[in-house]
């Protein structure tokens, strides 16, 4: 049982110039070969306003995360304050432990 030849040609993409094997009995792509990429285009000035935004950015996030920790006694105070006046305010249930459900 000798196997016929399979009918491929290659296709070149219109969009990104990529290569494509396409079997033509199936009308399927068998392989895809993504084309090279560009090398990066290197501009100096761009780099240096892209690092300032980026140490900006690193000290927003700092100044932001102390401010945070600041507020954080009284954020949990508050949270505690809330959990007591619910236990207090809500009726009182036996707890349901895992044993039980057996």
């Amino acid at each position: 049982m000798a196997q016929k030849p399979v009918d491929t040609f290659t296709v070149s993409c219109p969009c990104c110039q990529a290569k494509l094997t396409v079997d033509s009995e199936i009308g399927v792509v068998l392989s895809h070969v993504p084309p090279p990429k560009p090398p990066p285009s290197v501009d100096l000035d761009d780099t240096a306003a892209l690092l300032r935004k980026q140490v900006d950015a690193v000290e927003a996030k700092f100044r932001a995360s102390v401010e945070a920790e600041k507020s954080k006694e009284d954020v949990l105070a508050r949270k505690f304050a809330e959990g007591l006046k619910k236990a207090k305010d809500g009726p009182i249930e036996k707890p349901l432990r895992d044993f039980d459900l057996d």
